[in-house]
């Protein structure tokens, strides 16, 4: 019969671990309050919001943030697009990145040291916006979809990562012995790379469908058609209309009524949160789903042993 020996834990461990909690705590509760808050003033009186009277629990309940973010159509064509845009990004992202880290993790990749030090040139060096532009203009992609769908999909850093996965997890070996069973290289990327990898291939659904959610910058400089704006657009949008009373000339103000005015400053900051929530928790709902992959995904072939 096996017997373990239980380790004594000395005082300066029990100190050790003590601070160690206690800051792990004090970082969560950095990191999660202002969270916390927006989603607490998104449903308070914009009055008590403006006065700072909010701290843990809404007070005076309200949905008219809400109401006044949704009461613009275009949320509901902005929040298709970006579904459409996420999707289908994501896919294609997730495919050609994964196709390339596994054809630059495999020896037998001719010219593999020349391919990975242009893909690292290109992490520090670009030609620009004014480049971009002219090359998309060029393509006759100016103001389409696919634009949006292409741009921002495929990352060197994420090559990077699944490469570095599947050189720890994929040895030559295993490929060998595939052959010899007579699979050839695509059956073996289907059959055997692509199920071997889901917790890479998680983390990295995750990377390039955060990217294109929160993209907008794309969209501002290659559309002109309100109707393929994503929704962080319309947000955006929304945000410079709420913040109107602070950034109007004297012209502007002056063609307004002090009611008007005082209901624009009123509401601006409510506006603000209320966007913010609206925009961040489709996106956080689809975390709790992988997160089972995400640690593991991230940290395999980062240590060696």
């Amino acid at each position: 019969m096996k017997t373990c020996a239980k380790m004594k834990t000395t005082w300066n461990d029990c100190i050790f671990d003590l601070v160690c909690n206690l800051f792990l705590c004090a970082f969560i509760l950095v990191v999660f309050y202002p969270l916390y808050f927006v989603v607490v003033a998104s449903f308070t009186e914009p009055t008590i919001v403006n006065s700072g009277e909010v701290l843990l629990y809404p007070k005076e309940f309200t949905l008219t943030g809400y109401e006044r973010v949704f009461k613009n159509k275009d949320i509901w064509t902005g929040y298709a697009n970006t579904i459409l845009y996420t999707v289908c990004g994501t896919i294609f992202g997730t495919i050609v990145t994964v196709m390339a880290g596994y054809a630059l993790s495999r020896k037998s990749l001719f010219g593999k040291s020349f391919i990975m030090k242009l893909l690292l040139f290109t992490m520090y060096f670009s030609g620009g916006t004014i480049p971009l532009y002219l090359i998309v203009r060029g393509l006759g992609l100016l103001d389409t979809r696919v634009i949006l769908i292409i741009l921002g999909s495929v990352s060197v850093y994420n090559i990077i990562v699944v490469r570095s996965f599947m050189i720890s997890n994929i040895p030559d070996e295993l490929f060998e012995a595939a052959t010899i069973d007579g699979c050839g290289q695509g059956t073996f990327f289907v059959k055997v790379v692509v199920p071997l990898s889901k917790a890479v291939i998680s983390v990295i659904v995750l990377y390039i469908a955060v990217s294109h959610w929160n993209a907008y910058f794309n969209a501002m400089i290659f559309l002109t058609d309100r109707n393929k704006y994503p929704l962080q657009m319309h947000l955006r949008e929304i945000l410079l209309l709420a913040s109107a009373s602070t950034t109007m000339d004297e012209a502007e103000r002056a063609s307004m009524t002090a009611a008007e005015l005082m209901e624009l400053e009123t509401f601006a900051q409510i506006i603000k949160y209320s966007v913010i929530v609206v925009s961040t928790i489709p996106i956080i709902c689809v975390y709790p789903f992988i997160q089972k992959y995400f640690v593991k995904g991230v940290m395999i072939g980062s240590v060696k042993g």
